[in-house]
C-alpha cells in the first residue's frame, strides 16, 4: 500500500524551520495570486509549459504535484511566488521552504524527462509593481535526487505510521457497532439515509425532529462508510459551541472501539495564550522556534487522539508551541475534525484549502443546517464605515494620507447625491473600489517597511478594506451593494455613511465547496420547504431528500392557537393583557416550567412588567440584552425537574434552539410571534432580489425564515418519547392554511 503526499505537504512537513512569523507582508489575495501567475507565464515564450503535472515514488511513498512552469529552451523549471512589500524582509525560513519545493519538483522533472541537469528558478512576482525577481541555481539530477530522497526519508517514518494507522482505523470502522445497541425511533431511518448518501457519493438534505439523536445518527453511518469509500477525512461542522460539544460527546462514545483521531478546532482569539503579543518570535514565546519544536508536539498529539480544546492546549504548552497553530497542523492528521461552519465554507477556509491542496476525499456533516443561510450571508458580506476612515487622519503616517484622502473623496462622490437614508447602488462604484485597492496596497507596503505593526484602528480599517475588495471581485446577482446615510453629529454637517456589500444568496459561494465533497449532508429539524434551503445553500439538483418520521405521538403535544390575538407591530400594546391572561391561565392549569418567546426585548419586557404587576405569585426570569455565558447558564439552571416558573426569551436567540430540557424541566412554550424578520429597507431590497431570482420574494425573505424559528423554539418542549407538553402559538395568522402547512406534520393539528 502506498502513501500519497503532495509536494507542498511533503516540504511543509520536512523543510519548515525556525520561528512562526506573520510579520512579512500579507499574501496577495487568491485572485491576485492567480493573476500574478498568469502575468508571469504570459511573458514566457511559445514553448513554455504551464502547470506541469509530476509524480514520483520513494519506497512506498508517492509524491505528486504541479510545477508552475518549465521552459525547455532554457531547461529551466520555475516556482512562482507572488508577494507584495519588501522582498528583503521575507523571513529566511519562507525562502528555505520555497527552495525545497522547487528542488523536489526539479527531481520529479529530471526523472520524468531523463534530464541530467536542470536550472531551477524561484520567481518572486510583486503584484503591485508587476516586477519579477529571479533567483536561479543550476543543479545536477544526482543532487536533486539526493535532496528528494532526503526529504522522503524525513517523512517516510511518519508516512508508514500513517499507513498503519489508516489500516487500523479502517478495520475498526468496519467492525464498529452502534454504541447503544438499538437505534431510537427515527434514528435508524436517518442513519440509513446518511449511509446510502455516503456510499453513493450523493448529497443529502435530511429533516429530522429534535430529540432523536441526530448527531450520532449522522456520525455513525458516515464513519461506517469511510473504509469502503476510502475517505481521508470527515468534517462535522456546527454553528454553535453546544453543537460542537454534542459531536465530541458522540465521538467519545465511539472512540473505545475505534482508534479515531478527533480534533476540535476553535477560534484564534479563544486559543491564543498571549493576546497582547504579536505572532512572531521576537514578541511571543510560543512563536519563537515554533517549527523547531513542532515535530515533538505533533508526535505527542497523535498519541493523544482525542484532541479537544483542553487536551490540545495541554500538549501545545508542554512543548511551548502555539495551541492555535498546532491545531491547524493537526487538521492534516486528524480523521474527524469538529469545528465551526467557517472552517470549511468561508472564503479563506482552512479545511477547504487543505482538501484542495491534498486532494482529499472528504465527507461533510452540517449540523443545524438552517443556520447556514444567515452564517453564509455573513461570511460573504463586508461593511465599511466612513467614520472609521475619517478617524485615521489624526494618527495616519504621512505616506498613507494621500491614498486615504482619495478614498474619502471617492466615498463622498458615492453618497453626495443620495437623498434617501438607505439606497441600493445600481452597480459597483468602480472608482471608489479602485481607490480602496490602492489604500490596501499602500498599507501593505507600509507594513512591509514597518513590520513592528500599525495602530489598531488602522489595522482594523485595513482588514475591512481587504475583505471589501475581495468580495467586490466576486460581486454578482447573489449580492447587493448599498449605502446607508448616518445622522450627523457635532458641529459638522458632513455626511457620514456606511457602505455594505451585502450577500443575499450564499449558494454561489457554498456550492463549489459542497461539490468538492464525496458526500455532504445538511441536517436539521427545520429544513422545510426543501426548495428554499436548496436554492439558498447551493445544494445540487440531484440531491436526495429525506423527511424522517417523528418518533413523537400527536397526543404528546397539545398545540393551541390564540386566534383572537395579533402580535403585529401595530397591535402589540393591545395584545399585552390577552397574552398575560393566557400565560397565567396556563400556569394555573398546570404549574411547571415554561418558555415564552417574543419578537423583541421591548415586547418581552412590556409583557413581564404587566405579568409581575398582576400576578406577583408567578415566578419568572428574563433573557437580557448582551447576556454573558454565566448569565445564560443561570437562566437555564432555573429549569429544574419539578421547578415552576416562566423563562422569557427572544425568538431566534440563545434559548430558542440547541438546548435540551427533557421531562418536567420544560412542560410548555408560548410563541408570541411568527418570527418574521423586520420589515425595513434592507429586507425589502432582499425581497426584491429573491423575487427576481426565485419568484417568491416574500416567502423567501420573511415567511420561511420566520416559521423556522417558531418550529425550533417549539421543539424545546418534546425531547423524548415520554415527554408531554403544550405549545401556545400566539397570533391569529397561525390559523391560516398556508402557515399550518409549514408546521410539523406530527403536531396535534393547531386548533
Amino acid at each position: 500500500m502506498s502513501y500519497r503526499v503532495a509536494v507542498r505537504a511533503l516540504c511543509e512537513f520536512t523543510a519548515k524551520q525556525g520561528d512562526l512569523d506573520l510579520r512579512f507582508t500579507p499574501s496577495p489575495t487568491a485572485l491576485e495570486g492567480i493573476a500574478g501567475h498568469t502575468t508571469v507565464t504570459a511573458r514566457r515564450g511559445d514553448t513554455y509549459e504551464r502547470e506541469v503535472t509530476l509524480e514520483g515514488t520513494y519506497r512506498n511513498l508517492c509524491v505528486r504535484g504541479r510545477a508552475d512552469g518549465y521552459d525547455p529552451t532554457k531547461n529551466q523549471l520555475e516556482e512562482i511566488k507572488t508577494y507584495r512589500g519588501d522582498l528583503a524582509r521575507q523571513p529566511d525560513n519562507h525562502r528555505h521552504l520555497h527552495w525545497a519545493q522547487a528542488r523536489v519538483y526539479g527531481w520529479l522533472l529530471c526523472q520524468a524527462r531523463s534530464l541530467q541537469s536542470l536550472n531551477i528558478a524561484l520567481v518572486y512576482f510583486d503584484v503591485v509593481s508587476q516586477k519579477e525577481t529571479l533567483l536561479i541555481e543550476t543543479c545536477s539530477a544526482e543532487d536533486l535526487q539526493a535532496f528528494f530522497e532526503t526529504q522522503c526519508q524525513r517523512f517516510i517514518v511518519w508516512a508508514e505510521q500513517e499507513l498503519v494507522h489508516r489500516a487500523e482505523r479502517d478495520q475498526a470502522l468496519r467492525l464498529l457497532t452502534f454504541p447503544y445497541g438499538e437505534f431510537r425511533s427515527g434514528q435508524r431511518q436517518l442513519a440509513e439515509a446518511v449511509y446510502k448518501a455516503a456510499c453513493t457519493g450523493t448529497h443529502l438534505m435530511a429533516q429530522a425532529p429534535t430529540g432523536i439523536g441526530k448527531t450520532l445518527a449522522t456520525l455513525f453511518p458516515q464513519l461506517k462508510a469511510v473504509p469502503g469509500q476510502q475517505l481521508d477525512k470527515l468534517f462535522f461542522l456546527t454553528a454553535k459551541t453546544s453543537g460542537r460539544q454534542l459531536a465530541l460527546d458522540a465521538l467519545a462514545s465511539l472512540k473505545a472501539s475505534s482508534p479515531l483521531r478527533v480534533l476540535e478546532l476553535i477560534a484564534r482569539d479563544k486559543a491564543c495564550e498571549h493576546p497582547d503579543k504579536a505572532c512572531h518570535g521576537e514578541s511571543c514565546p510560543l512563536a519563537r522556534g515554533f517549527y523547531d519544536r513542532l515535530s515533538g508536539a505533533r508526535a505527542e498529539a497523535i498519541r493523544r487522539p482525542f484532541l479537544d480544546q483542553s487536551t490540545l492546549r495541554e500538549v501545545a504548552l508542554a512543548h511551548q508551541v502555539c495551541p492555535y497553530y498546532l491545531s491547524q497542523e493537526m487538521a492534516r492528521w486528524a480523521d474527524v475534525v469538529v469545528g465551526d461552519y467557517n472552517y470549511y465554507f468561508d472564503l479563506s477556509a482552512l479545511l477547504y484549502s487543505l482538501t484542495l491542496v491534498n486532494q482529499w476525499r472528504v465527507g461533510v456533516l452540517v449540523d443545524e443546517a438552517h443556520n447556514l443561510l444567515e452564517r453564509g450571508r455573513a461570511m460573504f458580506s463586508a461593511e465599511l464605515d466612513i467614520r472609521n476612515f475619517k478617524g485615521l487622519r489624526q494618527t495616519l503616517p504621512t505616506v498613507l494620507k494621500k491614498p486615504i484622502e482619495r478614498v474619502l473623496r471617492c466615498w463622498g462622490d458615492v453618497h453626495r447625491l443620495q437623498t434617501d437614508a438607505y439606497q441600493v447602488l445600481p452597480s459597483l462604484p468602480v472608482v471608489f473600489i479602485n481607490a480602496l485597492h490602492q489604500v490596501v496596497s499602500a498599507i501593505t507596503d507600509y507594513l512591509g517597511e514597518n513590520p513592528a505593526g500599525v495602530d489598531s484602528s488602522l489595522q482594523s480599517a485595513y482588514f475591512e478594506a481587504m475583505q471589501f475588495c475581495k468580495l467586490a471581485e466576486l460581486f454578482g446577482d447573489h449580492s447587493l451593494i448599498d449605502c446607508t446615510l448616518l445622522p450627523a453629529h457635532g458641529r459638522s454637517n458632513a455626511k457620514a455613511s456606511v457602505l455594505c456589500l451585502r450577500n443575499v444568496i450564499p449558494a454561489p459561494f457554498l456550492a463549489p465547496r459542497i461539490h468538492e465533497t464525496r458526500s455532504c449532508v445538511l441536517f436539521s429539524a427545520t429544513l422545510t420547504p426543501q426548495r428554499f434551503y436548496a436554492d439558498t445553500l447551493g445544494m445540487p439538483a440531484n440531491r436526495v431528500w429525506v423527511d424522517v418520521e417523528s418518533p413523537f405521538r400527536a397526543e404528546q403535544l397539545q398545540v393551541r392557537v390564540a386566534q383572537h390575538i395579533s402580535t403585529r407591530y401595530q397591535d402589540r400594546r393591545a395584545s399585552l393583557q390577552a397574552i398575560v391572561d393566557l400565560l397565567a391561565r396556563q400556569y394555573q392549569e398546570r404549574p411547571g416550567n415554561y418558555l415564552a418567546f417574543f419578537s423583541s426585548f421591548d415586547y418581552l419586557q412590556q409583557v413581564t412588567s404587566l405579568l409581575g404587576a398582576q400576578h406577583p405569585y408567578l415566578p419568572y426570569w428574563e433573557q437580557t440584552r448582551g447576556m454573558q455565558e454565566t448569565a445564560r447558564s443561570a437562566f437555564l439552571a432555573r429549569f429544574t425537574d419539578g421547578g415552576c416558573g416562566i423563562g422569557f426569551a427572544v425568538l431566534g436567540g440563545a434559548f430558542s434552539e440547541g438546548i435540551d430540557l427533557p421531562g418536567n424541566r420544560l412542560i410548555g412554550a408560548f410563541v408570541a410571534t411568527l418570527g418574521l424578520p423586520q420589515v425595513n429597507p434592507v429586507n425589502e431590497q432582499m425581497k426584491v432580489r429573491m423575487e427576481h431570482l426565485f419568484g417568491t420574494g416574500y416567502d423567501y425573505t420573511y415567511l420561511y425564515p420566520g416559521l423556522q424559528k417558531v418550529v425550533q423554539a417549539a421543539g424545546r418542549v418534546i425531547r423524548t418519547t415520554e415527554d408531554v407538553g403544550v405549545v401556545h402559538l400566539i397570533d391569529d395568522r397561525f390559523a391560516k392554511r398556508e402557515i399550518r402547512r409549514l408546521l410539523p406534520n406530527w403536531w396535534n393539528g393547531p386548533r
